[in-house]
């Protein structure tokens, strides 16, 4: 049972952080109505609901929605970690890369599955005060379509501890 507790409060963590971030860094984030649904070290989940505000002409997910989603997932795992370290580490986006599979017809989840290679980054930011990068990939799914993707996403994310 304490094991469970310990997961519903870190995944009700990890969405009052995310909404607050929203509210107060990047409106966006909250206007788009992003969730984290699953939280632990290797892994993380976030859930965007298609609704008006993240439909496209056609019914389906507009693609700026798909990115936000896929940001959000990448950057919330690495805050997530981040958090842990007694350093401070500034992270920002590089570059992205977005490839659209088919039409995201329902909510869409963002999952990121590179939390170990995210933690040895951000290891390797707070013992260096040099930049440091890795390429992370995001899978997003319509859980009531199947497993199968709707887009794939690939960022660079950029660590640097401040002084």
């Amino acid at each position: 049972m304490n094991w469970l507790h310990k997961l519903i409060s870190e995944k009700t963590r990890e969405n009052f952080s995310l909404h607050w971030f929203g509210l107060t860094k990047i409106p966006l984030l909250f206007y788009v109505g992003a969730s984290v649904t699953q939280v632990s070290p290797e892994r993380m989940v976030v859930s965007i609901p298609l609704r008006r505000r993240t439909k496209n002409h056609l019914g389906s997910m507009y693609f700026v929605a798909l990115c936000v989603g896929a940001d959000c997932a990448a950057g919330a795992l690495a805050m997530h970690l981040i958090r842990q370290q007694p350093q401070h580490i500034a992270l920002v986006f590089k570059d992205f890369q977005a490839e659209f599979l088919k039409r995201a017809e329902g909510d869409v989840d963002f999952c990121c599955t590179q939390g170990k290679e995210i933690a040895e980054l951000v290891a390797q930011a707070a013992a260096s005060d040099e930049r440091v990068e890795r390429q992370i990939e995001i899978i997003a799914t319509v859980p009531t379509l199947g497993d199968e993707a709707v887009a794939r996403f690939r960022l660079t994310l950029s660590l640097k501890k401040l002084s």
